[in-house]
């Protein structure tokens, strides 16, 4: 973690807990995980873009108004991945800096429309982001899967490439569990993707769509009904409607929680109003997760320090949080177990150090 991501509200210890604490993440974008130096690495390359070119002058350009500017940005930045070489190298850095993080386990969430439509070749697509995976795993020991994303502010042609290259087996990558929809919410009602999701779940996929972000509660329930939800990205807007909140907590459909994501795109006012802990009060299942990390100058350490104390949590409490999200992933079941045992043997040898 670096020094200007430390909450000085969280004791020096809690985060070198959290630094060392084996992690998994859950919702995390393959494009928004770039690093300015990547970025800026992408942008040389393309001197067309209007993105900088220096890490420095990408903060200022990762400061966002609102949603949909930060919407504008991120295509701007995704216009930079034009060749299967730009897509293996993104891929493999943004591994990288998972398992600088102890993140054991990751499902990227990947939107393959917004490449090949820009004339990249969808086999040579698949087989970079294979080769980036097989690599990170062998290299890392992040262990790296796809969630194939739909980009709602593209429409429903977008929705019918993607189940297309998410179920043909010519094309389908090996490291593929899950279908999603991100983009934004307003004027993108979800019930229109429900024949894409169906095809996705008919092929083995699992659902989780981003709802309730930018929008309030009847768009979670609309991914519930529609989408056949099995998590939901993001869900901000579920703590407005306790029956919704109930049904969640009884039905075990976690929500895969961005705290300072909500912040950076105005979803939330402020951290403190944030409604994580309306979540777990209600019996929610929740996972940590950091979104688009370098685009809203956070990591997953942080978001963990950020949910350490607006839960008032200690280590074993980190730790279980830590836990919901390897058992609530799309891991094997040796996998979750691995990866558990290592959690339980870091705490445990922490609080007896």
């Amino acid at each position: 973690m670096t020094d200007n991501l430390v909450d000085a509200r969280v004791p020096r210890d809690l985060h070198a807990f959290i630094a060392g604490l084996p992690k998994s993440e859950l919702h995390v974008h393959h494009v928004g995980s770039a690093s300015p130096r990547i970025v800026a690495e992408l942008a040389a390359r393309h001197p067309d873009s209007k993105v900088p070119t220096d890490p420095e002058a990408l903060v200022d350009y990762f400061t966002f108004t609102d949603f949909a500017h930060f919407i504008d940005v991120y295509l701007s930045v995704v216009d930079l991945i034009r060749t299967p070489e730009d897509v293996r190298l993104l891929t493999y850095e943004v591994a990288r800096e998972l398992a600088r993080q102890q993140v054991r386990y990751a499902e990227l969430t990947i939107t393959p429309f917004s490449s090949t439509r820009r004339g990249i070749d969808e086999s040579g697509f698949m087989a970079a982001i294979e080769d980036a995976r097989k690599a990170a795993e062998a290299e890392f020991g992040t262990v790296l899967r796809w969630c194939f994303d739909i980009p709602g502010e593209a429409g429903l042609e977008s929705a019918a490439e993607t189940v297309r290259l998410a179920t043909d087996d010519r094309l389908r990558p090996e490291g593929l569990v899950s279908f999603g929809l991100g983009g934004p919410e307003i004027g993108v009602p979800r019930p229109q993707f429900k024949p894409y999701f169906d095809q996705a779940i008919a092929a083995g996929l699992h659902s989780v769509p981003h709802a309730g972000e930018t929008t309030g509660p009847e768009t979670v329930w609309d991914a519930l009904t529609h989408l056949r939800a099995e998590r939901i990205g993001h869900g901000t807007s579920s703590a407005q409607d306790p029956k919704l909140l109930a049904h969640l907590a009884e039905h075990r459909i976690p929500l895969e929680v961005c705290p300072t994501s909500n912040i950076a795109t105005r979803a939330v006012r402020t951290i403190d109003e944030h409604p994580i802990k309306q979540f777990t009060k209600a019996g929610v299942i929740v996972t940590i997760n950091s979104d688009d990390p370098p685009m809203f100058g956070t990591d997953l350490n942080n978001e963990y320090a950020v949910a350490a104390r607006l839960l008032d949590l200690d280590e074993r409490g980190l730790a279980d949080l830590a836990k919901n999200a390897v058992d609530v992933s799309f891991l094997d079941e040796p996998g979750k177990a691995r990866i558990r045992a290592e959690i339980d043997t870091y705490t445990t040898d922490w609080l007896a150090s």
